[in-house]
């Protein structure tokens, strides 16, 4: 078989795949994934009480991972496979979507180019929606084209079912409508439609009168409006709690996202330099990519100048529309040097390849070590002892990162009183007499965020008094972004 008779998603998809299938299991799961594995390993129940306290907009994504973990169980690597699996589909469908909008070969220096990016690996190896919504993104974009081309009613019901699917992993993907409604008034950029009629048009008649495309994308939206708007109402009821951590967009923002979504400062200025010149070669014909770039990410940080939102991961989902940008620049060089920048860009990233191998967190000197202290405790524990964890109600997650790594080995929880499954949430409710709630435990293995000479102090409240009060440090364990004491009882 000659090898331009394959088809053109199939190369970026498999070598995207074989990327990000190196190192899958590396980097221990970060703050956010084990969010994900605490959805996705509760009942039914369990998960949409904790979606109608926080993370509502997680729901969808949460409901597919509890179905996979059901099946796939929730070892790092079969938490993470679905997105690894998700990103090879966006190579692919990139590839598709460049094929039609220009030719063969953009396209698959386009899915080529997306594969070697770090950024690819980095959201392809995390239990996170970025890389399904990434997918979904591209779809609802590819599917637009087509039904703009060749209008039917099942590319438009395609359509439709696809950009739910987006509104539903992601809500910040759904900025990607303002961009396909430039492509549905303008039907510019490669979005034409198509002369001679359609299967759909013969089906009914060669008198039928053809609906415009204005009108049909937009009953194309109604069932996306019913089914995400109800979800987006929740999580803007949930915004100030969910997003606590977030600072207003500054302008500086924007310049280093290039550097976020690629995960990688020289990479990411390789990709937006290529999607820049291409974006000016193509002309009106990279007006669809181009607006599917600018718009989310225009939206994205005027709504951070006013509501705290802008986080550069949101915008993950734009990458392939950069990819196909610079894929029109490469193509319009000989073959081999084409191919030769893809190379060069995947050698200038494997600095940042191996880095995001290591760890999750960004910057990666930001490093939570959750594994390195379960591993301490599960080698010096003793029956009857206890843990205790400051801060309890953070983003850290020290009591998840721990009961993730040791399991039935984790132990006892001496402050808990409601587990986190049965208050709806993602955090415990912790005793509110921590010394009469400590009076059985005769060493307690203390796990406070962040690096701590003296683990004991700066523990707040009742917890931190009962502590100094009634136990002493046995030893210290500082690891990266975490410290690990065992506090013995005061004779």
């Amino acid at each position: 078989m000659r090898l331009r008779s394959l088809p053109v998603w199939l190369v970026p998809s498999t070598v995207t795949l074989l990327v990000t299938l190196v190192g899958l299991d590396s980097a221990q799961p970060w703050r956010d994934e084990l969010a994900t594995w605490s959805a996705a390993t509760r009942g039914l129940t369990g998960l949409f009480r904790l979606t109608g306290t926080i993370d509502a907009a997680s729901a969808p994504y949460y409901l597919l991972m509890h179905a996979w973990s059901t099946v796939a169980g929730d070892s790092v690597a079969a938490l993470r496979l679905p997105s690894a699996l998700a990103m090879a589909t966006t190579a692919g469908l990139t590839a598709l979507l460049g094929q039609r909008l220009w030719d063969v070969r953009v396209g698959t220096l386009a899915g080529l180019l997306f594969a070697v990016l770090p950024g690819t690996s980095r959201y392809g190896q995390e239990a996170r929606p970025y890389a399904v919504a990434s997918a979904l993104a591209v779809l609802s974009t590819l599917l637009l084209v087509d039904a703009l081309r060749r209008p039917a009613r099942r590319r438009w019901v395609g359509y439709a079912a696809a950009t739910t699917a987006v509104g539903l992993t992601h809500l910040v993907a759904l900025t990607l409508l303002a961009a396909q409604a430039l492509a549905v008034l303008t039907r510019t950029g490669g979005v034409r439609a198509a002369t001679g009629p359609d299967d759909g048009d013969r089906a009914g008649g060669s008198g039928r009168r053809r609906v415009s495309p204005v009108w049909s994308w937009l009953v194309a939206l109604v069932p996306v409006a019913l089914a995400v708007v109800p979800v987006a109402l929740v999580a803007r009821g949930q915004r100030a709690r969910q997003l606590d951590w977030v600072d207003a967009a500054r302008p500086g923002d924007l310049a280093a996202l290039a550097t976020g979504v690629a995960q990688s400062g020289v990479v990411g200025g390789v990709l937006l330099g290529l999607a820049a010149l291409g974006a000016a070669r193509a002309g009106r014909r990279g007006l669809l990519p181009l607006s599917c770039v600018l718009a989310p990410v225009l939206l994205l940080f005027l709504a951070g100048l006013v509501v705290p939102l802008w986080v550069p991961r949101y915008l993950v989902f734009v990458v392939p529309f950069g990819c196909l940008l610079a894929g029109t620049a490469l193509a319009s060089t000989r073959l081999p040097a084409a191919l030769a920048v893809v190379v060069l860009t995947g050698l200038l990233g494997l600095p940042d390849q191996a880095a995001l191998r290591r760890t999750h967190e960004w910057p990666r000197s930001a490093t939570v070590d959750y594994r390195a202290v379960a591993e301490i405790v599960a080698s010096g524990r003793r029956p009857g002892d206890a843990v205790v964890y400051s801060p309890r109600d953070s983003w850290f997650f020290l009591d998840l990162g721990l009961r993730y790594h040791l399991g039935d080995r984790t132990p006892r929880d001496a402050l808990l009183v409601e587990e986190a499954q049965r208050r709806g949430d993602l955090w415990a409710a912790e005793c509110d007499r921590p010394a009469e709630c400590l009076a059985g435990a005769d060493r307690v293995w203390l796990v406070r965020a962040g690096r701590r000479a003296d683990p004991l102090a700066g523990v707040p409240g009742a917890k931190g008094d009962a502590l100094r009060d009634g136990f002493t440090v046995a030893e210290v364990w500082p690891r990266p972004g975490i410290t690990l004491a065992l506090l013995t009882r005061r004779g």
